[in-house]
């Protein structure tokens, strides 16, 4: 039987597109292991397609310690090394370096707000922006707040947080509701 459920039109034909689309993508995350996770899928997928990282999503949690922060804000040179050699992942040195340099930052903001969570939420007064898209293609690449938090984001040592980077990682994570008004998931998130 066909699924008959309108949905955004970025995922659709592809299974794993969509499911991400239908269980993730857009739904307001407030864990931090979570928003450190989506940070990390968002730094490796610069300047490439998103189901490219979707699909190395599970050699990504195996190959940084299923997304523990902690443990991947100790990594040496060799656990760089490799990193480096595993085919099962994007194999970019500076993505890899920019990776621990951001579990390092992503504690310190832990330290000073009490969590990730709180920081990055705080710039949306807690709550999703709600863009009302008739079609996929109008969500935009960045928004000036996408550059404020990415300015944010640097000035405490994050790396590959440009403003593009970070309003995808808004829209993965919930921060704005870029489904399209006539799919399924709009009104659910």
């Amino acid at each position: 039987m066909k699924d008959e459920k309108h949905r955004c039109g970025w995922c659709v034909g592809d299974p794993l597109y969509e499911a991400y689309h239908d269980e993730e993508w857009g739904v307001p995350v407030f864990d931090d292991d979570t928003l450190f996770e989506f940070l990390i899928l968002e730094t490796f997928q610069a300047g490439l397609s998103w189901i490219t990282v979707l699909r190395k999503r599970e050699n990504f949690r195996n190959a940084f310690n299923d997304f523990n922060y902690k443990k991947i804000a100790k990594y040496q040179q060799a656990k760089v090394d490799n990193l480096l050699q595993d085919t099962g992942i994007i194999r970019n040195k500076l993505k890899v370096k920019a990776t621990i340099t951001n579990a390092q930052a992503f504690m310190k903001i832990q330290e000073e707000f009490g969590s990730f969570s709180k920081y990055i939420w705080n710039f949306v007064d807690g709550k999703p922006i709600r863009n009302k898209l008739k079609n996929y293609k109008e969500a935009p690449a960045n928004t000036p707040l996408s550059d404020a938090i990415s300015k944010d984001l640097k000035k405490r040592g994050f790396k590959f947080v440009g403003s593009t980077v970070v309003y995808a990682h808004m829209q993965a994570t919930g921060m704005v509701n870029d489904h399209e008004v006539s799919c399924f998931r709009y009104n659910e998130v």
